[in-house]
Order: C-alpha cells, then sequence, then structure tokens
C-alpha cells in the first residue's frame, strides 16, 4: 500500500489542509494577555444500548454513573469552585423513563446536563423532523432541556458522526438539509466534530465556526466563517469543535489525538497539554480556551477509566493548569455556548459571568 493509499485509508485528506492553516494561524497569533481561561466540556455519547444488550445491562451502564460519579466529582473543583459537569447526549432512540431520571438526578445535582444525540439513516427532513420532536418532548417531560419561549433550546451530536449525511457512502442519515432542521427545532450547537478518522470529518480545524453558504446542501459543515468578536449569526446553529492534531506518543511515535476518551485510550496530562495547546478560541479572545473532548461514557471499560484513574489523572493535569495561573472553568455545552456567545459580543471579565448569557439553564438545573 502506498503512503498516499494509507493516509486515504485514514481519510486524512478530508482535513489536512486547514488543520496545515491551524498550525500557521497559531504561528502567526500574538501571545494572549492577562488572565488565560479554559473552559472545558466532556461530551458523552452516552448510549446504554451500545451493542444492543438486553434491558438489564442498560440499567447496569446508567446505575454505574448515578453511583460512582458523584464521587469522582465530589474530590475536584475548578476556579468557581464547582465540581466537573458532564454532557450527557442522550440518543432519542434509546429512551427509557428510568435513564432520563437517573440522570435527571445528576444534573439536579448540579453534575451536568442532559442534550440531544441520535442515530437514525435513510431519512429525510420530513420523516426525522418527528422523531427528534418526540425526543424533545419526551427529555423536557424529565426536565431536561432548556427552554427560550415556548421553544426547547438544546445542543446535538449526530449519531455516527454523520451529520448533515456527511458520509460518502450515504449511510446513517440521509438529511442534507439537517443543519437547517436542526436549527428550526431550537437546536442552537453542533458539536459532533473532530469526527477523524471517520469520513465525516469536515475541513474545518480546531475551530468554533459558523457554517456559510447553501444550508441545505449535503455536508453544509464543510464551509464556515470563524466565530470572531463582533459578529453573530442568529440564523443558524454554531459548530463547536473539539481538538484535532497529531502529537507524540512515547519517545519517537506519533498519534492522531481527536479528543476520543475510551477505555484503551485514556486520558492522561500528554492528553490534556495538546487539547490546550490547540487553542480553540473566539478569534479576537485568545485568552478564553475552549476545550470540548468526546467519550462513549455508557461502556463498561470506558466508564471504569473516566469514573476511575482516567478520570482522576484527567481532572489533576487540568488541576495543574490552576496551579500556573490558568482559570479553569468546568462547562456543559450549554454554558460553553453561552460564553463563546459573550466573547462574540465583546463581553469582558471572568467567563463565569455568562454560562447563562443566552440560554437558560433547564428546569431540572433549578
Amino acid at each position: 500500500m502506498s503512503v498516499l493509499d494509507r493516509l486515504r485509508e485514514k481519510n486524512l485528506h478530508t482535513w489536512l489542509r486547514d488543520y496545515g492553516r491551524h498550525l500557521v494561524r497559531k504561528a502567526r497569533a500574538p501571545r494572549p494577555t492577562g488572565t488565560r481561561h479554559i473552559m472545558f466540556a466532556l461530551c458523552d455519547h452516552y448510549e446504554p444500548f451500545w451493542r444492543k444488550p438486553g434491558e438489564e445491562v442498560g440499567r447496569a451502564r446508567v446505575d454505574a454513573w448515578h453511583e460512582q460519579y458523584p464521587k469522582l466529582a465530589n474530590e475536584f473543583r475548578d476556579s468557581d469552585g464547582r465540581p466537573p459537569r458532564h454532557g450527557f447526549f442522550f440518543p432519542g432512540e434509546e429512551y427509557r423513563a428510568y435513564f432520563l431520571d437517573k440522570l435527571a438526578d445528576l444534573c439536579h445535582a448540579g453534575l451536568g446536563e442532559v442534550e440531544v444525540h441520535l442515530h437514525h439513516d435513510g431519512d429525510t427532513a420530513e420523516t426525522l423532523a418527528p422523531q427528534l420532536e418526540e425526543t424533545l418532548k419526551l427529555f423536557a417531560e424529565h426536565g431536561h432541556l432548556s427552554r427560550v419561549g415556548n421553544q426547547y433550546r438544546w445542543a446535538f451530536i449526530h449519531g455516527n458522526w454523520c451529520l448533515a449525511n456527511g458520509r460518502p457512502d450515504g449511510k446513517w442519515c440521509g438529511v442534507d438539509d439537517e443543519l437547517p432542521l436542526l436549527h428550526k427545532l431550537g437546536c442552537y450547537a453542533d458539536l459532533t466534530f473532530p469526527a477523524a478518522p471517520d469520513p465525516s470529518q469536515p475541513d474545518k480545524v480546531n475551530q468554533i465556526y459558523w457554517p456559510t453558504g447553501d444550508l441545505t446542501q449535503r455536508r453544509s459543515y464543510d464551509h464556515g466563517e470563524r466565530a470572531r468578536v463582533g459578529t453573530v449569526h442568529e440564523d443558524r446553529l454554531l459548530m463547536i469543535t473539539g481538538p484535532l492534531a497529531f502529537a507524540r506518543k512515547g519517545r519517537s511515535g506519533i498519534r492522531l489525538e481527536n479528543g476520543a476518551l475510551t477505555g484503551d485510550d485514556p486520558p492522561s496530562k500528554e492528553r490534556v497539554d495538546t487539547w490546550i495547546r490547540a487553542g480553540i478560541h473566539i478569534e479576537g479572545k485568545p485568552e478564553w480556551t475552549f476545550v470540548k473532548v468526546h467519550t462513549h461514557g455508557a461502556i463498561e471499560k470506558t466508564a471504569a477509566s473516566l469514573l476511575g484513574a482516567g478520570g482522576r489523572a484527567m481532572h489533576e493535569a487540568l488541576r495543574g493548569y490552576m496551579r500556573e495561573g490558568w482559570k479553569l472553568h468546568y462547562v456543559t455545552a450549554r454554558e460553553m455556548f453561552n460564553v463563546a456567545r459573550a466573547a462574540m459580543d465583546g463581553q469582558t471579565g471572568d467567563p463565569n459571568e455568562y454560562f447563562d448569557y443566552v440560554i437558560p439553564p433547564p428546569p431540572i438545573a433549578s
């Protein structure tokens, strides 16, 4: 197999160009001044029925987090005195009242928020809309999801990474015009990416951006305008991406760092350092750094890591930045969006003033 074939097998051709542009932007950017802030969000594709087990296994997976996560969270506090805040992106097709009630307990205790995840295939906007509307209604019955006026407001991660029909084979979505539909139903931000090495990965790396162009077209997320101070688009959702980079592995190896936390690839200080070095920020506000990582935390091996040694290593590494003078803010996806919006509006001061800036907390949090 040629080098080119190996690159294509990993789908590097879909995002290497913007990764190069990212490195150039970083090299040319002036060093931020003043107090540095980290907004840290762990977004979990939280799937109790991963690999389709029975109801008993699904319940056991949810119970593990319900019982063990408060113990871990109690060991750590950020610069605001808050514990880690987990983003449970729950798949609508796996709805069970028992699961959403257990997660409601964690959310009411200030340990996270529930947002929307969905796996679907072969749909159109007309067939997908009722699925999403039913999911929103069911989640809201348990106190989840924010409300603004009469509309639910929510963040989204697409199942199988295939936002806006992003796969070349057309599987696991079908809806070219998915972004406008999500926004119409109240979605304020998509946090699906990075997806590399999946072919759905866009050529938009290490940035928060507004999708541009004809948003009814397949993979419309491939085109976008970096979010910057002074510019806001109210007519579309915001794309919040996590770190994507090549990083050292051992003494001489190289790894693809895509912010995915698994039982086989747990968090570490080295990984945390790579995430922060990515420097994702709102253009014009480089002192506010946004770190969005992801996991499939219901899986037993991953849960054991995140609720045990892996999770502790991650939070210890983040706490190390506090000792170096940074301010750490554990945030949910909603709070991350709100801080980003405040930055775009030119707000100053401490980001903790803006956790509820545009989108209020869900009822279960009150």
